[in-house]
């Protein structure tokens, strides 16, 4: 990697893994964008400008030069023609919304600094580009990322008040990134609970278009991701574009088409019902963006994405640590669960290979159903008596170890702690609150509420021996207002409610360093960069059929590792969808991430045992492909019949292929293409007891055969070099 400022020129030359940034500070002092794309050489780049001249241009203040009064800016500013979308807006001590930030310098950093108060990728030599504006000495620091390993670049800003008078932000996004065309499709990923992260396309065109949330969450309905496409691209070929935000609240991203025919894409906090009051001498640091350019396609920008965060962002603790199988209680018993069946249910499971018992909710308080005794993070004694050392002592006795479900961020209006402190929920005083699967939030913005919930989720795991914990989130924020606010800066709710969930998650994540903690949130409406910084693994969805998680952790893998993705063996019919899928099928879908199981395995026929015994052998052969593993997306299921995921180790020694088909189609021949195996390497296949160049894997297919029936999978490994020893 470099980052390489010319003197000369004044041109800044950011380059990664396959990648080129170049901005140069113009003549009147603004940074100028010129270049973002594959890798070139370090030219004068001064031609990219952009020219436009005429009535309906206007001149830039200093700028004396007619013909050049159009430019790509850095950041954009409000008010000084540029019409596109600001990337701040500041009210200054005269009312006006005027900025116009010049160069004041820069540095060139061998490591990037931590954000304060967020998550983040970490290393990468990073550019800290200087802005200021001269009358109002508002200024911004501007923070460019890049890596050698990967075709990355991390962007954030940090807005500074370096004057005497307050300022006030009613815009803070991270970046801004402008195009030389506006000829791209918009990927995002939709979706709602139980249908997170499905794949959605528009077409770039002339205004702006948007996907946000104003939750208080990164939420199901649209996640902090955005992709731009070229119109030939797909999974191997054409560029792709991708931002990704490392942030869990309330967001924006925008695509802007400009009349001239230009892009412009930025975005970060979302500025609905925002605003941020700057002292003299504070500053505000954005959540960072991470983007990565691709010139083979969608594919290739996964990869990146996955690999990133792997090595620069997932909890190193864990990131490739062999993860937790579990066996979770929830839809075996739901509430209805007591000591005895907790422990029948963990003997049931012994010598199958599952390693770990997952107690999920009912089990503090006096909660028999949803509707009370949230942030009440005592045990149950008439539910369980002795409290959980009864049960841990059998799962222990059983060779597993513990887990325990929480929902921190929540209260019951039918909870001791919402008597003594009613205040402590989300609300305006003197106004009914919304309530939301029958309960409240509590305020994370307070540190006295922050405190309880870090010192009670603690003093049950430091009196308990657990060594999993489920984080579960299960409503969006409604009734937007904190007590620990002043009135005229409630505004500041969302991003405040972000800094105190990831004050809570720093305190109570590292205060427990051996336990391996799972996000979860109703499913995976919060499945974010900046949560897998504290969870290596997220519960992708609560919807565990095995048709509907084809396309959900196909959408999730557009910019997710699938080490990142809990995915259970559930049991059938399908709670969500009444849909019976073999259990073979089942398993096989739930493989492709970190798996475990959820039922009543006191159910389990002796043939059921056995099944479930071979599926968790072969899991843990192929663990180390979910883990670290490169993934090649074979078969979209949202343009056919059929699901593909090639998994294939970084040195190409090993790889699995799974195939899934929906619905069996009469006489019909199909063959699928692997990818990602070297070409020039011979693979033994056992399903097949064939061994094959992996040039005549990849182009010439193979047929599975699929079994006569709907909702079917079929496996295929590939091993290098094993001919000589199957002989």
């Amino acid at each position: 990697m470099a980052i390489i400022f010319n003197e000369e020129n004044r041109h800044f030359y950011l380059e990664g893994k396959d990648i080129s940034y170049i901005f140069r500070i113009n003549r009147i002092g603004f940074a100028e964008h010129l270049y973002f794309g594959r890798r070139i050489g370090r030219e004068n780049m001064e031609y990219m400008q952009s020219i436009g001249s005429g009535s309906a241009y206007v001149q830039m203040p200093g700028e004396r030069n007619q013909s050049y009064s159009y430019y790509n800016p850095e950041l954009c500013f409000y008010g000084t023609g540029d019409y596109r979308e600001p990337t701040f807006m500041v009210k200054n001590p005269l009312g006006d919304r005027l900025c116009r930030l010049h160069y004041t310098g820069h540095e060139i950093l061998s490591e990037k600094p931590k954000i304060k108060g967020m998550p983040s990728l970490s290393g990468g030599e990073t550019l800290v580009l200087h802005l200021e504006d001269e009358l109002t000495h508002f200024a911004a620091d501007l923070y460019y990322t890049v890596y050698d390993e990967y075709p990355v670049i991390a962007r954030r800003t940090v807005f500074k008040n370096n004057s005497d008078s307050e300022l006030v932000l009613d815009r803070a996004y991270s970046f801004n990134l402008s195009l030389s065309h506006s000829n791209y499709k918009i990927l995002s990923l939709q979706g709602s609970w139980g249908y997170e992260r499905q794949m959605q396309y528009t077409d770039m065109h002339r205004g702006v278009v948007s996907v946000d949330s104003k939750r208080c969450t990164s939420s199901a309905i649209l996640s902090p991701f955005m992709a731009l496409l070229s119109p030939d691209a797909d999974e191997d070929r054409g560029i792709a574009i991708g931002v990704n935000l490392v942030y869990s609240s309330s967001f924006v991203l925008k695509v802007e088409g400009t009349s001239e025919g230009k892009g412009n894409i930025c975005g970060g906090i979302n500025d609905f019902d925002f605003e941020w009051h700057l002292a003299p001498g504070e500053e505000l640091e954005t959540p960072e963006a991470v983007i990565v350019y691709s010139d083979e396609g969608l594919g290739k920008m996964s990869r990146a994405y996955h690999d990133v965060y792997r090595e620069k962002l997932i909890n190193p603790r864990f990131v490739k640590k062999q993860r937790p199988i579990v066996i979770n209680n929830w839809e075996g018993t739901y509430f209805n669960f007591n000591t005895e069946k907790l422990i029948e249910m963990a003997k049931a499971v012994k010598g199958l290979g599952i390693d770990t018992f997952v107690l999920d909710d009912g089990w503090f308080g006096h909660r028999d159903d949803d509707s009370t005794s949230l942030g009440d993070w005592f045990v149950y004694e008439e539910k369980l008596p002795g409290g959980l050392k009864p049960v841990i002592d059998a799962v222990h006795e059983n060779g597993m170890k513990f887990g325990l479900w929480f929902e921190p961020e929540m209260i019951s209006e039918d909870s001791e702690l919402f008597k003594k402190h009613p205040d402590y929920a989300i609300g305006v005083p003197g106004r009914d609150r919304c309530k939301s699967r029958r309960q409240f939030m509590l305020d994370l913005t307070r540190a006295d509420v922050r405190d309880y919930i870090v010192n009670t989720v603690n003093k049950i795991i430091s009196e308990n021996e657990i060594d999993y914990v489920k984080w579960d989130y299960n409503r969006n924020v409604t009734d937007n207002y904190s007590l620990g606010i002043p009135r005229d800066r409630q505004k500041e709710f969302a991003h405040r409610y972000a800094l105190g969930l990831y004050d809570i998650c720093e305190r109570i994540v590292n205060q427990n360093p051996h336990i391996i903690f799972e996000g979860c949130a109703g499913g995976g409406a919060r499945f974010d960069p900046a949560m897998l910084y504290y969870f290596p693994q997220i519960w992708t969805s609560d919807n565990t059929d095995a048709e509907e998680r084809t396309k959900i952790q196909y959408g999730t893998s557009i910019c997710y590792p699938v080490s990142a993705m809990s995915c259970h063996v559930s049991a059938v019919p399908n709670h969500q969808t009444r849909r019976s899928c073999e259990m073979r099928t089942r398993a096989d879908i739930a493989h492709l991430g970190p798996t475990g199981y959820e039922l009543d395995p006191t159910l389990f026929t002796d043939e059921d045992k056995e099944l479930v015994k071979t599926q968790i052998n072969a899991y843990k052969e192929d663990a180390e492909l979910v883990l670290c593993g490169d993934l090649y997306r074979v078969e979209n299921p949202f343009e056919g019949n059929y699901f593909g995921f090639m998994q294939v180790s970084k040195d190409k020694s090993r790889a699995k292929l799974t195939c899934y088909r929906r619905m069996n189609t009469k006489d019909e021949i199909k063959f699928v293409y692997p990818k990602g195996l070297d070409p020039d390497k011979r693979y033994y296949i056992p399903e097949r007891e064939q061994t094959l160049m992996g040039s005549t894997i990849m182009y010439a297919g193979l047929q599975p055969e699929f079994a006569p029936r709907d909702f079917v999978t079929k496996v295929f490994h590939f091993i290098e070099n094993l001919e000589q020893e199957i002989k």
